[in-house]
């Protein structure tokens, strides 16, 4: 085992389960760099690693969950086993979420915890990483891809090679929708952050942001020249159709937009079939 920049312990090669004949999974906290601990699962796939499939040339998943999800959330590891058809998958509980450390930022602070999560990942051997967010996970892989760009701060380990975001805003204190207004109760509100650590076990932070973070259609023209796809649904109920086309116009000809005939929002939304096309998707632009 070795220990990365961020303090966290990686494992630089992937020992057989001798269950299943292959590695992992495995579970263990990672800490970010700000110290929050992070309940982090590494699973291989369905690539059985031998000396014919290294990890090097296994793409790995990161997959960064919406608001109030967490690791262990049933649409999570739905997720989880979709992008395990097509390579490695990690996936984590944002802070404030499950048995993460810390409280959420509501996407700020979050960019701390992918990082940490795509430097694990990369400890196993993988050489190509791609991130996969959901919602606030849509925003936080956007603003990640932005500043851990490849050759950014020295910090090529904890950089994504491609980069998918489902379901996210373009911009911040978006209340246009009803589930919109409830989720800024929930944050804004003291009574809602106890509906929020309570019954759907996410602590949220109750300082405000100060500075405001690059928002998601800021950060979009600083991830060229990393692969972009947007996905978004035109049923979604959070956040309507201008978003996701104010996403794909400051990626121009970066980036690539599908829109979703009838889906709703994030992964309760994700289709089979939509999950298999975001893996197939992410494993091409890896390889």
């Amino acid at each position: 085992m070795r220990t990365g920049p961020a303090g966290h312990v990686a494992r630089s090669t992937v020992r057989p389960n001798p269950e299943t004949g292959r590695g992992g999974p495995f579970r263990t906290f990672l800490r970010t760099d700000d110290g929050v601990a992070i309940d982090s699962v590494y699973d291989p796939g369905a690539v059985v690693y031998d000396a014919s499939t290294p990890p090097s040339v296994v793409p790995v998943f990161v997959v960064a969950h919406g608001f109030t999800g967490d690791v262990d959330r049933p649409h999570v590891r739905r997720v989880a086993e979709a992008f395990a058809q097509y390579g490695a998958v990690v996936t984590f509980s944002f802070r404030g979420h499950g048995a993460s450390g810390g409280r959420s930022t509501v996407g700020d602070r979050e960019v701390l915890d992918l990082a940490a999560a795509v430097e694990w990942a990369r400890g196993f051997g993988h050489a190509r990483v791609v991130t996969v967010g959901f919602s606030m996970g849509g925003s936080v892989v956007l603003r990640h891809a932005a500043l851990y760009g490849k050759g950014r701060e020295g910090r090529t380990e904890a950089a994504t090679d491609a980069v998918v975001s489902v379901s996210a805003p373009a911009r911040w204190y978006y209340r246009g929708t009803a589930p919109m207004r409830k989720l800024h109760w929930l944050v804004m509100r003291p009574e809602g952050r106890l509906v929020g650590r309570y019954g759907f076990r996410t602590r949220i932070h109750h300082r405000e942001w100060d500075p405001v973070p690059l928002s998601p259609v800021e950060a979009v023209p600083r991830i060229a020249p990393t692969p972009l796809l947007i996905v978004h649904g035109d049923r979604d109920g959070y956040f309507p159709l201008d978003h996701p086309r104010m996403l794909a116009a400051a990626a121009g000809d970066r980036g690539e937009l599908w829109l979703e005939p009838g889906m709703g929002h994030a992964e309760h939304a994700a289709t089979d079939d939509l999950l298999a096309r975001i893996g197939r998707w992410g494993a091409a632009q890896a390889g």
